[in-house]
């Protein structure tokens, strides 16, 4: 668990460092941001409610994006009764959508935190710009996870999140 939290320290302080990158002339995007979100509710039947915390660092260039994402609920944002789950994973494809948020996805480890590791596994993430109250996170781990506590779509094949507000922190798409 040491590990995943220096993982996700180094996640932010990269997304620090390019958050004030301007875009190039031509026509770059960043996506950058991490802090901890809320889903607003117990999502496991824990009487918890929770969230996240996460990091992300992304450039989309035309149709070519690359950057890191990583998703960690854990100690005070534990979900599904596990003691971690972390979703960290390479960012291969993006698109900025017409309301201004931005849809990016991947290939990422997941972690358990109880010995279970999956590599490989696919996700889909959807961000809109913003701080706290104001910025959404929204995480689907494809193929993997489908109808377990939180899903919002059981039956799919995927583990689709509810989207999460930003608590704490920022998400710059610019």
């Amino acid at each position: 668990m040491k590990r995943q939290i220096r993982l996700l320290a180094a996640v932010l302080s990269v997304a620090l460092i390019l958050a004030p990158l301007p875009v190039s002339a031509q026509g770059a995007m960043h996506v950058t941001g991490g802090g901890t979100g809320t889903f607003g509710a117990d999502l496991d039947g824990d009487g918890d409610i929770d969230g996240s915390q996460f990091g992300m660092a992304l450039i989309i260039q035309g149709s070519t994006a690359m950057g890191h994402f990583m998703c960690l609920m854990a100690g005070r944002s534990d979900i599904l009764g596990l003691p971690l789950m972390a979703v960290d994973g390479q960012v291969d494809g993006a698109s900025a959508n017409p309301d201004g948020s931005v849809s990016f996805s991947g290939v990422a480890s997941v972690n358990l935190g109880n010995g279970q590791i999956f590599e490989g596994v696919p996700f889909a993430v959807l961000v809109s710009a913003g701080g706290p109250g104001t910025g959404t996170l929204q995480l689907t781990v494809i193929g993997a996870f489908d109808g377990v506590p939180g899903d919002t779509n059981p039956g799919n094949g995927n583990y689709d999140l509810p989207p999460e507000t930003v608590n704490s922190g920022q998400i710059n798409i610019h």
